[in-house]
């Protein structure tokens, strides 16, 4: 057994193969050699902790070692190894002395085995105790992974409120990922990937990941993915939770729920008065099947996840695009109530139908499928005709009711009693603090996959424009200070960059905007949004900037995802996420405050929502400033304000 200095490198022999960037970890009985070179000099102590693995200390140290000790991989130079060894996969391994740390003067290594605590309905196995029956995870990069757990079931009757899931005998191998809700397939050089392949109306499953399994009460982050409510799952790559659970110390947690016209076809055809749903309480309703298996979920790990060393007293609902319009909407549902005790919404305003919509919706449904508007016709038709359907459904453009959706939950009733804004504004989660903004270009995302748009001349802009704003002296009005605030700021104006900024502001910014205003308002002391909520309000706007297309989508919708996951740091994500030691910075910074907030209810030192002075968290560059964190009071106002007073109209 030898001792290791702080400062000196050493070669990790690992058996698996590993990408640079990749933290390695020790699983369940594996044995690691550490061999110290004894001609290398100490390394500077003065480096800088690596920003992707400072919050992830080096796991295979033991508790009190690890607080003081950050690990750094990098795979630049093997150094090395014995002879007669040989390290296709070798990582180097940099002890430094921690800023605020106090690192013991040498770390004794020698064979070290990593056993799992044994605690309430644990094992050392990674085996959790369920109602439904036992699970078995899987250790890896430092956390318990538990993949494809059944949190309810949607039976074999379509359109009906899910249900407990069945229980098994033995331990249940949750190692992969379980099949998706069915929806079309992703679009080639659009999607990272990482969702299984398998699709099964049977598909309500959820995925947990771990520091450790004992009795520690962690913060619990539930995911809800994105996707327009007709494609996407919990397994996708930028929603792994690994790297932010192992990294943060909290409870991890992606679902997946119906989608399309099986999650949310809605229709007074469909209610179904006296069933059952969430412990015997009565359904009501006839749409959100997707949102009430949101509702599930949240019940489950209301049972569950302090078997996993999670807090069920403590869980953030978060998520992004449809998963946060799920996120905004389930802010204003008595059903919810209690299930969630703090929320972030990125990119997903509060979206419903009402009802007369949702009921023209379901017609035009019906029309493509030529079935009559029925429970017993609607239930014969083969998934996949479902899923055609949704995708040649007539697509909006937003009217300042849809943003573009085929499908959305609706003002039912039921679920949804009233509308998620109505219900916010009158207080109805003042006691919830609320994380909420958008990325600046939000809707490039949308333009450049869109021939219409991404070819768009000065007569199609005004053709597009003219679809918010009505008439043509509006559409002059809103185009002229869009194209003044852009050239003051020295920033493009062709036709399709007027279209993005102007759609950006009304699908996503506005009415994310009034969504903070409403909440501030509800929890302020003086009724006014004057920034002293109760529970706390705070809004960023996301402005790194994608390389992806020569860098012409700019700081498009859904790019903040990799940075609040830690995913940034995988090589096939940085295609779209960029890498270097910038990006890992702005990663650094975004998850500690989702953690921080997740954790005590704020973000840290940024200052409370107020309508008035609309003080901003920008994450990522601001012109004029260096660094990667700005406050900034009204940012680019004029176009919110321009593109405000027509949707107001």
């Amino acid at each position: 057994m030898g001792e290791l200095e702080p400062g000196l490198v050493v070669e990790v022999e690992v058996d698996e193969e590993l990408e640079d960037g990749s933290a390695v970890e020790l699983e369940a009985g594996v044995e690691v050699e550490l061999e110290v070179d004894e001609e290398l000099e100490p390394a500077d102590e003065d480096v800088p902790a690596a920003p992707a693995w400072d919050p992830g200390i080096a796991r295979m140290l033991e508790p009190t070692t690890r607080q003081a000790i950050a690990a750094r991989w990098h795979s630049d130079t093997a150094l090395p190894l014995p002879a007669g060894r040989s390290c296709p996969n070798c990582y180097h391994l940099v002890f430094h002395r921690v800023r605020g740390g106090t690192p013991p003067h040498s770390i004794t290594f020698g064979r070290y085995r990593q056993v799992p605590l044994r605690t309430g309905d644990t094992s050392m196995d990674g085996v959790v105790e369920l109602r439904n029956g036992q699970v078995r995870g899987v250790r890896r990069a430092g956390c318990w992974s538990f993949s494809g757990i059944p949190y309810a079931t949607s039976g074999a009757q379509r359109w009906h409120p899910p249900a407990p899931p069945e229980s098994w005998t033995g331990v249940r191998d949750c190692a992969e990922f379980g099949p998706v809700s069915p929806q079309p397939p992703p679009v080639p050089g659009w999607s990272p990937g990482g969702e299984p392949s398998a699709q099964s109306e049977e598909c309500l499953t959820l995925n947990v990941w771990t520091p450790e399994l004992d009795g520690a009460r962690r913060p619990v982050m539930v995911w809800v993915h994105g996707g327009a409510f007709v494609s996407g799952s919990g397994a996708g790559a930028l929603y792994r939770g690994g790297l932010l659970a192992a990294g943060h110390d909290v409870v991890v947690v992606t679902i997946n729920y119906r989608l399309g016209m099986l999650g949310f076809l809605a229709h007074p055809a469909l209610e179904q008065p006296g069933l059952d749903w969430l412990g015997g309480r009565e359904w009501s309703g006839w749409g959100n099947w997707g949102l009430a298996d949101q509702v599930a979920a949240l019940e489950w790990i209301s049972a569950h996840i302090a078997g996993f060393g999670g807090d069920p007293g403590n869980v953030t609902l978060f998520g992004e695009s449809a998963g946060a319009m799920s996120v905004s909407d389930l802010l204003g549902a008595p059903a919810a109530r209690g299930l969630f005790h703090k929320a972030i919404v990125e990119s997903g305003p509060p979206v419903v139908f009402s009802p007369d919509a949702a009921v023209r919706r379901a017609e035009e449904c019906a029309a493509l499928l030529g079935v009559p508007l029925t429970r017993s016709a609607l239930q014969q038709v083969p998934a996949d005709e479902l899923v055609r359907a949704v995708q040649t459904l007539r697509q909006p453009t937003g009217d300042g009711t849809n943003p573009g959706l085929a499908m959305m939950p609706v003002v039912d009733g039921g679920l949804l009693p009233e509308h998620p804004m109505v219900a916010v504004a009158s207080g109805a989660c003042s006691h919830i603090p609320l994380l909420i903004g958008t990325n600046r270009d939000e809707f490039a995302f949308f333009v450049i996959g869109d021939p219409r748009m991404s070819a768009m001349g000065t007569e199609d802009l005004r053709r597009w424009v003219r679809r918010l704003a009505g008439d043509d002296t509006r559409v002059s009005a809103l185009i002229s200070e869009v194209e003044r605030a852009r050239t003051r700021r020295g920033e493009p104006v062709g036709p399709r960059d007027l279209w993005t900024a102007i759609a950006t502001e009304y699908v996503f910014r506005v009415p994310s905007i009034r969504f903070a205003d409403a909440h501030a308002r509800a929890g302020s002391v003086d009724g006014a949004g004057s920034g002293r909520s109760g529970a706390g309000t705070y809004v960023y706007l996301f402005t790194w900037e994608t390389p992806a297309f020569g860098g012409s989508l700019g700081s498009c919708h859904a790019l903040e995802i990799p940075f609040v996951m830690g995913t940034v740091a995988n090589p096939a994500v940085q295609a779209f996420s960029g890498g270097g030691e910038d990006a890992l910075s702005l990663s650094k910074v975004i998850q500690g405050a989702w953690v921080r907030f997740a954790r005590f209810g704020d973000p840290g030192e940024w200052s409370q929502w107020s309508t008035d002075r609309r003080p901003t968290e920008i994450l990522g560059p601001w012109p004029g400033a260096s660094g990667l964190r700005h406050r900034v009071y009204r940012p680019r106002d004029e176009e919110l304000e321009a593109v405000g007073t027509v949707a107001e109209a």
